[in-house]
């Protein structure tokens, strides 16, 4: 009741953008657009293109366009608040909307992940048990697997929020951050927040020591069942169609360590560049991802190739 009576709860937060860059948010705005733009234009082109094209109904091509709406999802829920900042210096978010702008966020990175690891468990199918692909990865339950992702995300990052509510606010407003990210939010409250950061760190260890580790026992898998093939064609075919998975892994996962690494580790890390990086882990890889699989996979190139140019798909045939 004294608390109450001396202090104030915050009912906003003030987000800096990029510290020590403020002259050049501008010039950083336009990437940032750039990215976001880019985003939107390829994932939807790669939705499309599995919509239309019947011989991409299969369940490799489902689990793309799971990803391709995750990612339009995660930079939808960053880049125009950044723009916001970057561009019109709209810098105070409501204490509210931060909370529901962080759930999202760190919600759908976790689907990232989940799909990330569907799509290595539908390599290690297609390549060590093909006989069995059909049987086994069906519609539903490519659906219950997309489900399931989903679901883990939603029930691991909810108390977060629900965590971050109980604390007192009194003072600190200013987040030094480009959006509300759990920690940055967490570390202003004027109250012991061990449980945040314990709960924080846990959830982050966990999916990531998860999910590479199914990723790697099935790349693991899938390289023993692939040198085991005599024909050296053959070798190159499989490991071909896992080209994609592999440079999405690293996009996706790369800045995605480094964020984390350097925001508990990294203390001579200047913030920008921790900002930048982590700026990056959210806007790159949607960018990237429907680019990768556009190049790497022959199947969709064709596709979208016939979808903007009708003309030379006819020559083609």
């Amino acid at each position: 009741m004294a608390d109450n009576a001396t202090h104030h709860y915050i009912s906003s937060f003030f987000l800096v953008g990029v510290p020590g860059l403020q002259d050049f948010h501008c010039w950083i705005g336009i990437p940032v657009c750039l990215l976001f733009a880019l985003t939107l234009l390829g994932n939807s082109v790669i939705i499309i293109t599995v919509r239309l094209e019947p011989s991409l109904h299969q369940p490799m091509y489902f689990f793309l366009c799971m990803l391709a709406m995750n990612d339009m999802a995660l930079s939808s829920s960053t880049a125009p608040q950044m723009l916001g900042i970057f561009w019109f210096d709209a810098h105070r978010f409501d204490f509210n909307i931060c909370l529901v702008q962080m759930y999202f966020i760190h919600t759908f990175c976790i689907i990232e992940s989940a799909l990330l690891v569907a799509m290595a468990f539908d390599r290690y199918v297609a390549i060590c048990i093909p006989l069995r692909y059909t049987t086994i990865l069906t519609t539903p339950v490519v659906l219950r697997m997309g489900l399931a992702g989903m679901t883990r995300a939603i029930l691991m990052v909810l108390p977060c929020p629900l965590l971050i509510k109980r604390l007192p606010y009194y003072t600190k407003y200013i987040i030094n951050h480009a959006y509300c990210e759990h920690m940055a939010v967490v570390k202003l409250a004027s109250a012991n927040t061990l449980i945040n950061r314990a709960y924080g760190i846990s959830v982050a260890l966990s999916v990531m020591v998860l999910d590479l580790g199914l990723i790697a026992t099935s790349y693991i898998k899938i390289l023993q069942a692939v040198f085991r093939l005599s024909s050296q064609n053959a070798r190159s075919k499989a490991l071909g169609t896992c080209a994609a998975h592999v440079c999405t892994i690293l996009v996706s996962y790369t800045p995605a360590l480094f964020s984390f690494l350097t925001h508990r580790v990294g203390k001579k890390v200047p913030p920008s560049v921790h900002i930048i990086f982590a700026s990056l882990y959210l806007l790159v890889p949607p960018t990237v991802n429907p680019f990768v699989y556009g190049v790497k996979t022959k199947q969709i190139r064709d596709q979208v190739v016939g979808l903007f140019f009708p003309s030379r798909k006819v020559s083609q045939n």
